[in-house]
Formats: structure tokens, C-alpha cells, sequence
């Protein structure tokens, strides 16, 4: 049940998902995560990611509709401490420079979001919990300004603060790739 839930597969004594692209196992009852490819077990934080991941996930479909961090449960407390830290820094880095933000997003297995921002990407860093970046250019009359999406099903998997260590996550890496 577990495994049909979060989108993952078991295998034995384990169970396999993808974390940001990359396949990992976490072991049945050591609770252990580790990469597949070489068995080179996972971060604590990631571990910990997984395992509220799993914790969370209760199968619910995906809605199908971005919101924003403010829409999530209890999430209007920490909005702007979230956007401090996830979208406040992608706007400063990135929204003079679109194309390097497209390349970063690009980079990191992100595909275009049509009609949702002059620049969106989806990303998948989890199976049944998609994130999206997106970010509106400024001008000489108004800022840029960049935001971490979610879909409005994304409460079915992992906590208001999962969400939250998640979004800033892929804004630390969209910043490091354009960086890159």
C-alpha cells in the first residue's frame, strides 16, 4: 500500500523512488536510504525527506493547478519567510537574465510550463509531487519577481514545512545551476 501510494515500487526488502531524478532505495524495517546505482546511502536530510514522504503520501491524485506557498495548509504564517528564501533570490539572480534561468531549469530536467509565467517549469522531484518554478521579468517600471509553485494536491504528500525545506531546494538548485 505504501509503495502504490508515494509512487514507488518495491523490491524485496526495499522501496524505490526517484528523488530528484536520481534512484534511490529505502530499506524495509531499517528505515536506511541509499543511491541504487552505487549504495551510497543518502544525506540525513534527504533521508528524512523520503521518510516523511512516505510518511505523508495517501495516493491522492494530482489536482492539475499550481497554487502558491500562502495556499497551503498553514501556510500563510510562513509565506513570506518562504519567499525570503526561495523566490526573493531567484528574482534578484535570475530576472534581468531569462535565458539563463530557462537553461538552469533546462539543466535540471525541468519541463516548460505553458501559460502559467513569461518563464515556468515544472519539476518532478518526487513521483506524485511536482513543483514548479516560475518567473516574471522586471522592466524599468516594476521589479522581477520569481515564485515556487506547487500543486494544489501537494499537502497529500509531505507537511506545510516538507514543502517548504522542498521549494527551497529547488531554488538553491536552479541557483547553483545557473551559476554553473
Amino acid at each position: 500500500q505504501l509503495t502504490a501510494r508515494s509512487g514507488g515500487q518495491w523490491a524485496g526488502s526495499e522501496i524505490h523512488l526517484l528523488y530528484w531524478g536520481q534512484e534511490l532505495a529505502v530499506g524495509w524495517p531499517s528505515l536506511e536510504a541509499s543511491q541504487l546505482e552505487n549504495g551510497k546511502p543518502c544525506s540525513t536530510f534527504d533521508t528524512a525527506m523520503l521518510l516523511y514522504y512516505l510518511v505523508t503520501a495517501d495516493g491522492a491524485g494530482l489536482a492539475g493547478r499550481w497554487i502558491g506557498f500562502r495556499e497551503l495548509p498553514g501556510g500563510t504564517f510562513y509565506n513570506q519567510a518562504f519567499q525570503g528564501y526561495s523566490g526573493g533570490p531567484l528574482a534578484r539572480a535570475l530576472s534581468t537574465r531569462p535565458a539563463e534561468f530557462e537553461r538552469a531549469a533546462a539543466g535540471l530536467d525541468g519541463t516548460p510550463v505553458a501559460d502559467l509565467a513569461p518563464h515556468a517549469f515544472r519539476f518532478l522531484p518526487l513521483p506524485r509531487l511536482p513543483l514548479a518554478a516560475a518567473l516574471w521579468p522586471g522592466d524599468e517600471d516594476l521589479p522581477g519577481r520569481a515564485a515556487i509553485l506547487f500543486d494544489a494536491s501537494a499537502s497529500h504528500y509531505l507537511t506545510t514545512d516538507g514543502l517548504a525545506l522542498l521549494g527551497s531546494g529547488l531554488a538553491s538548485r536552479l541557483l547553483r545551476s545557473a551559476a554553473d
